[in-house]
């Protein structure tokens, strides 16, 4: 039996009859570089949204032209047929009958076409936007930098998915041109036809249009109020997932469900409420379109039977007034709904990204060598750590928490001072800190490792045995490693921070959850692969301190 790679190389699913066609402007492997949206002083939801939306240019004007093309060639289907039908049909012409059947053939081709490829351009521009969207909120929300940064909560988890995701409607700027295009295609097409029905389409579509943006309004209040439920029952789920533990601790398990029943119930209200004014606003709205296209349907009979129009001519109008059906439904379906929920969502991403502490990144190239790194802890002697040292710190609990938390965010006051030899602003790209209770992101292995050093971290961290299990670097971890047991999402982790190949490289406790044969081969692995660079170990395992230039125990100290 052939594999899907076989059938075809593209790894799209396509048979035997396809799969010998181009694939064209596809998506690049890896995420591309991108600054974050800046948002200035007093910028509202509305002026935020658009310029994230109009900022992916060079991909959504493209598909918009292309999606012109393609309402323009549904539009033009019944008028091609109007034609053959007055020059073949009518005068019994067989050569007339091949030449618009081609033609015919022709318009349905490149309207597809146009279709297919707007698609794939406007997906790929709202995958390019998400991307950015969630680079800004990592560096304001998640990263953010001073001592007024706060711990993110669950929300930000809802916030990173479905705001995310409403907020890059790219499509807004490419499917609604296209069918406001088809429209005034169809105007202009009747208007050549028999003027007054283009009259009629130019005179009532903007009033059409009109009515289904009024029938909208409440839509569009009540999406924010909806979506701001929603991400907060989303994120109370998840921090009392991850804090069940303690929960379970102070036996407080009863109260925790109960706050997260009323939520949910409340969030429920309004989902209901939300999908029955969505309802209200699409019956309302295809009563109102339908009805007009009605009219100018039962118009064009009207001026057949007079005799003002021709046989072809009443085959065209029917057929222009049917295809004005689809893109004022669209419109009304998609883009007017589609905006408000937009709306609603760039208002939270707005308004999360404002609640953050200011954030200045220097964006520095990484020292040449690897830093000496030095940490100053109360009264002790200052501890430095020599380029390409492996050096291991034992320390008690807190400690070892407060050590791992200074060296990941230098830049918050605390006891302990990080400082490394260098050019100010290159501690990002010098250092990695590793925590100990380090999250796999949802996709596949090769989404989580990824580096200089990939093939060889996944080997110093034992992972071969479950990543050959999955099915190899494409195989699935599942939501936040859920998938994996807790040794293999621990290795996964360490992977990941080995893979970086960071000249200075912290690791808060890496094997806790390790079998003390696989941490020993570890141990006797991680010499080599960070030769001639440096790595401190946050830990007490004896056989990671064996692996170790020095050891400084702090508990020997206080």
């Amino acid at each position: 039996m052939s594999t899907m790679g076989e059938r075809d190389p593209a790894g799209l699913g396509r048979g035997w009859l396809t799969r010998w066609l181009p694939v064209l402007w596809q998506a690049p492997p890896t995420p591309p570089v991108v600054e974050p949206f800046p948002v200035t002083e007093g910028m509202s939801p509305r002026q935020f949204l658009l310029r994230v939306i109009l900022s992916a240019r060079r991909l959504t004007i493209p598909a918009a032209v292309l999606g012109i093309g393609w309402q323009v060639g549904e539009a033009l289907v019944p008028v091609v047929m109007g034609i053959a039908i007055d020059r073949a049909l009518a005068t019994g012409d067989a050569s007339q009958l091949a030449l618009w059947l081609v033609v015919l053939a022709g318009t349905f081709l490149i309207g597809s076409l146009s279709f297919r490829f707007a698609a794939q351009l406007t997906e790929q521009a709202a995958e390019l936007v998400q991307h950015r969207l969630r680079v800004t909120l990592s560096r304001s929300v998640l990263h953010a930098d001073g001592a007024g940064a706060r711990q993110p909560d669950g929300g930000v988890v809802s916030m990173m998915t479905n705001d995310v995701a409403r907020t890059a409607a790219v499509g807004l700027t490419v499917y609604p041109v296209a069918e406001f295009s088809g429209i005034v295609f169809i105007a202009i097409s009747l208007l050549v036809i028999y003027w007054p029905l283009g009259v009629a389409v130019l005179a009532g579509a903007p009033l059409t249009v009109w009515l289904m943006g009024r029938l909208s309004a409440k839509l569009a209040r009540d999406s924010r109020v909806y979506q701001t439920l929603l991400a907060e029952t989303v994120g109370r789920a998840t921090d009392l997932v991850a804090g069940y533990r303690v929960i379970k601790g102070i036996r407080a398990e009863d109260e925790a469900a109960s706050r997260y029943r009323e939520a949910s119930q409340q969030t429920l209200r309004g989902a209901y409420r939300n999908v029955g004014l969505l309802g209200r606003f699409l019956v309302g709205s295809t009563t109102v379109s339908g009805i007009f296209v009605a009219g100018v349907a039962a118009l064009a009979g009207w001026f057949a039977v007079t005799g003002a129009l021709s046989v072809g001519g009443l085959i065209a109008a029917v057929g222009l007034a049917q295809a004005l059906l689809p893109p004022m439904r669209m419109l009304a379906m998609n883009a007017v709904p589609a905006w408000a929920s937009a709306n609603a969502s760039a208002g939270r991403v707005l308004d999360e990204i404002r609640a953050a502490p200011p954030v200045t990144l220097t964006v520095v190239a990484a020292p040449s060598g690897v830093p000496a790194v030095e940490l100053s802890l109360d009264t002790r002697a200052p501890l430095r750590i020599d380029p390409g040292e492996l050096v291991a710190v034992v320390a008690d609990e807190r400690t070892s928490s407060d050590l791992a938390h200074a060296l990941l965010h230098p830049e918050t006051p605390s006891e302990i001072g990080v400082r490394i030899d260098g050019a100010a602003g290159a501690y990002r790209s010098a250092v990695v800190v590793s925590p100990h209770h380090a999250t796999l992101f949802s996709g596949t292995i090769a989404d989580n490792v990824d580096g200089p050093l990939r093939e060889a971290a996944l080997g110093a961290a034992e992972c071969e045995d479950f990543v050959m299990m999955a099915g190899g670097l494409q195989g699935q971890v599942g939501e936040m490693g859920n998938r994996l047991s807790g040794g293999q999402r621990q290795r996964l982790a360490l992977a990941r921070a080995l893979a970086a190949d960071a000249p200075v490289l912290v690791l808060h406790d890496p094997t806790t959850a390790v079998d003390s044969v696989t941490e020993a081969a570890i141990a006797s692995r991680l010499r080599a692969l960070r030769a001639e660079r440096s790595t401190i170990l946050i830990a007490s395992s004896p056989a990671l301190l064996s692996a170790c230039d020095r050891v400084i125990d702090l508990r020997s100290e206080s």
